[in-house]
């Protein structure tokens, strides 16, 4: 794995913070850049650091080679939520497959990325919610704000570089206004609305989606597809002081801002689920280009699948009311469990959620987790197995290193190389001199461990799923073992038949043959003792753990 897992030394970090410093300002307020080459389907590749890796780009509807400005770093934007409510699965499976493309880019491939997420704290849905809750905007976005993050942590995403509030952003949104109005790509309406102007860019708008789309027309705008970048303030609404009155932002001029606060006049790589690709993306590309005078702002948008209820064609949403918390969903399966459901699809399809996929990923953590102690067994000696076939194994474990995003292929080569490990771990019952091979087996489970930690699961917290989910089975084996055991001492302790014309008084004697069996048993007893299992006279078993 390039660099490693742990990523990219201090002294990088060093370079990395201070490259940022110098392009942020600059280049929010610079000419545009020209380091881009080559134009397809109107999208032009950029110059700069070839990865070596594939990505599909909406853009192109096709894949690319990721290109990144600078080598070493990929700037990466995504959009937060939308406090208001509790975040559900259908926001949870985006962030997590994300976060997995995230983690992949950097232990493995040496990419540091460099990510914001922003954080929409003032929108209609927010206003609604607090005078229906008669609480203020500000209190209720802060409290699901505060749980989302809680939330995130619980699945185990990494959290951004920052999180950046809308509220927290205005002055430089209204700047960001002005100049697109500066451009002569936006207009005010007597009414105190500043509109994006579609016509104003010509054929540059519906990179994403086309341009096809008629929007509403209303008394304000001059074409249907026109949006709100401020929006004159009402009664018993938030608002802040612009040079066209008070009122608050519009929804898409908040992404296009604080990105390009960051970042600049190019990015890398914007991420969101593919539900926001129009208008939301579609309105954010048109602002960015507009202010900054270029022909390519983002190079790279990447955008997730649904999530599905099994049977429904509609996606996990709150306005559609069919959706499972995030905290209701852990109630009942793992972290893990949901992040291995999420790389068993590719990140960009759709995805059925049901009590069947989920027990298909808790099937997967159940092989890996029996594997691992099988494997750790045969390494302590504790198992006799036939030869290893060492050159089938490691061809495997090349192989599964050139899996990139495509994370079902990627488990596919792991589970393929477990399915070989188990065909080797086949015990017999007595040695044959074969060579053993614990070194493969050693690097075999570090190889799967160091993966999965780069996909963001736990081995430990697996193992320990697994014993909690196997103790039941446990208290069984230990039940049959000590009645086995049982059977076995009455059977050693069983006396010779006395033949006719012994005296009465003879006492029968146990069988000679039958001593050991009366030994071993008594050893068993004594050996498991120390285990936690303790064997009594005339009761089959107790298991005690302590």
């Amino acid at each position: 794995m390039a660099n490693g897992v742990g990523g990219v030394k201090h002294q990088q970090q060093l370079q990395i913070l201070w490259s940022l410093l110098n392009i942020s300002y600059n280049t929010f307020t610079a000419a545009p850049r020209t380091s881009l080459t080559r134009v397809r389907n109107n999208w032009i590749q950029p110059l700069g650091h070839d990865t070596g890796l594939k990505t599909y780009n909406s853009l192109t509807k096709q894949k690319e080679p990721l290109i990144l400005a600078q080598e070493g770093i990929a700037t990466w934007y995504s959009c937060g939520p939308t406090v208001y409510d509790h975040a559900h699965l259908g926001h949870a499976c985006s962030y997590v497959r994300f976060d997995i493309i995230q983690r992949v880019l950097s232990r493995v491939f040496g990419v540091s990325v460099i990510h914001v997420m922003v954080i929409t704290d003032i929108d209609d849905k927010i206003i609604r919610r607090a005078i229906e809750e008669s609480i203020s905007p500000t209190v209720l976005a802060r409290m699901y704000e505060e749980e989302f993050k809680n939330d995130m942590l619980a699945l185990k995403v990494l959290p951004p570089a920052v999180y950046l509030r809308v509220t927290e952003n205005i002055p430089q949104i209204v700047a960001f206004i002005e100049g697109i109005m500066r451009n002569g790509h936006a207009y005010a309406t007597k009414q105190g609305d500043v509109y994006f102007d579609i016509r104003s860019i010509g054929d540059r708008y519906g990179k994403l989606m086309g341009a096809s789309h008629v929007g509403d027309m209303g008394s304000k705008k001059r074409d249907s597809r026109d949006f709100a970048l401020w929006k004159a303030s009402k009664p018993q609404e938030p608002s802040w002081s612009s040079p066209w009155g008070k009122g608050r932002p519009g929804w898409h001029i908040e992404c296009s801002t604080i990105a390009s606060s960051v970042f600049g006049s190019q990015l890398d790589i914007h991420s969101g689920g593919i539900d926001l690709a129009f208008p939301h993306h579609e309105n954010e590309i048109a602002q960015c280009e507009a202010y900054h005078q270029c022909g390519q702002w983002g190079n790279y948008f990447l955008h997730s699948g649904h999530l599905h209820l099994k049977g429904s064609a509609e996606k996990m949403s709150k306005s559609l009311k069919n959706f499972i918390t995030i905290k209701d969903f852990l109630g009942s399966y793992s972290a893990n469990e949901f992040r291995m459901f999420c790389l068993l699809t590719k990140y960009r399809s759709a995805i059925d959620y049901s009590d069947t996929s989920m027990n298909e990923a808790r099937s997967f953590l159940a092989t890996i987790a029996a594997f691992n102690h099988d494997a750790k067994a045969y390494m302590r000696g504790q198992l006799q197995c036939q030869a290893v076939q060492e050159e089938a194994l490691w061809e495997l474990f090349v192989q599964a290193l050139a899996d990139d995003f495509d994370t079902p292929r990627a488990v596919n080569a792991i589970m393929t190389l477990i399915y070989q490990g188990n065909r080797n771990l086949q015990p017999i019952t007595k040695p044959d001199g074969s060579p053993r091979s614990p070194a493969v087996f050693g690097a075999i489970l570090a190889y799967i461990r160091d993966v999965f930690e780069v996909l963001g699961i736990d081995l430990v917290d697996i193992k320990e799923a697994h014993s909690v989910n196997c103790s039941g089975t446990l208290e069984n084996v230990v039940e049959q073992l000590a009645r086995f055991r049982t059977e076995v001492r009455a059977f050693a302790l069983s006396v010779e038949d006395v033949p006719p014309g012994v005296p009465s008084h003879v006492r029968p004697r146990p069988h000679p043959d039958r001593v050991p069996l009366l030994k071993a048993c008594d050893k068993l007893r004594k050996d498991l003792a120390p285990l936690g299992v303790h064997i009594k006279v005339s009761i089959c078993a107790c298991l005690c753990v302590g």
